[in-house]
């Protein structure tokens, strides 16, 4: 169930943040959030081991989703285990802003809720990125079908970087 996204309790950790820095507003997160292409997903394997892989995601009604085939490794993480963290940002030092998104991996099966999603991958990525909703919860692409997962941010961390660094914590009710 998505949260809102409007009222989350904000905070920033001045021990790694440029003295005299204040939060970013969670509204400059949730552009991030929406406007990124890449973001990489952390999982736990069956055995504990970590395991992160690159993926695309949309972040619609107060939380991000992604997609994953019924035998891939993050599926078989999350069936296990569904606390993940999805993160994105840049991979520069001294610029830029990170993410990362701590929360519950739920699979998304309701049609309407699917068609939205699938509108949503194909407006955001483009045709390439065409999903059909089967009558069974998923997407059909044309790679097959693709669980769909819907991931309500429970705790965000914000990381400016740049001029002022700053550390920034979003948690939600």
């Amino acid at each position: 169930m998505p949260h809102d996204t409007d009222t989350p309790r904000t905070s920033i950790d001045p021990r790694y943040s440029s003295p005299g820095a204040e939060p970013t507003a969670w509204a400059a997160a949730e552009r991030l959030l929406t406007g990124a292409e890449l973001f990489w997903i952390s999982t736990v394997r069956p055995d504990g081991r970590p395991h992160v892989t690159p993926l695309i995601a949309v972040w619609q009604d107060g939380a991000l989703h992604f997609t994953s085939g019924e035998r891939e490794r993050k599926s078989l993480n999350v069936a296990r285990n569904p606390e993940v963290v999805l993160t994105t940002g840049t991979n520069a030092w001294a610029a830029g802003f990170d993410v990362a998104v701590e929360g519950r991996a739920m699979r998304i099966t309701e049609t309407e809720r699917l068609r939205s999603l699938a509108k949503a991958w194909e407006a955001k990525y483009g045709p390439a990125w065409h999903f059909e909703v089967r009558a069974d919860g998923a997407f059909q692409g044309r790679e097959g079908p693709s669980l769909v997962y819907s991931v309500a941010p429970r705790t965000v961390f914000g990381f400016g970087k740049g001029e002022q660094f700053t550390q920034t914590r979003w948690r939600f009710e």
